[in-house]
């Protein structure tokens, strides 16, 4: 996956167009770099799948202090 690509998955999930976002193991580095830029990444869950992919989805009233 791409930058360009993240961004806008991340922006669609963020929008709530989609509710959640499937990221396959082999993308998961490249869109980890881009996921953690942005300003409300500690809104985003990402939840272990079998065989190492990640559902992700964002909750706007999660806090990490």
């Amino acid at each position: 996956m791409d930058r360009e690509m993240a961004v806008f998955q991340l922006e669609k999930l963020r929008i709530r167009e989609v509710e959640q976002l499937y990221i396959e193991k082999d993308d998961f580095l490249s869109f980890r770099e881009v996921l953690i830029e942005q300003p409300d990444f500690q809104q985003f869950r990402g939840i272990a799948r079998h065989g190492g992919h990640i559902v992700f989805e964002y909750h706007v009233d999660s806090k990490i202090d």
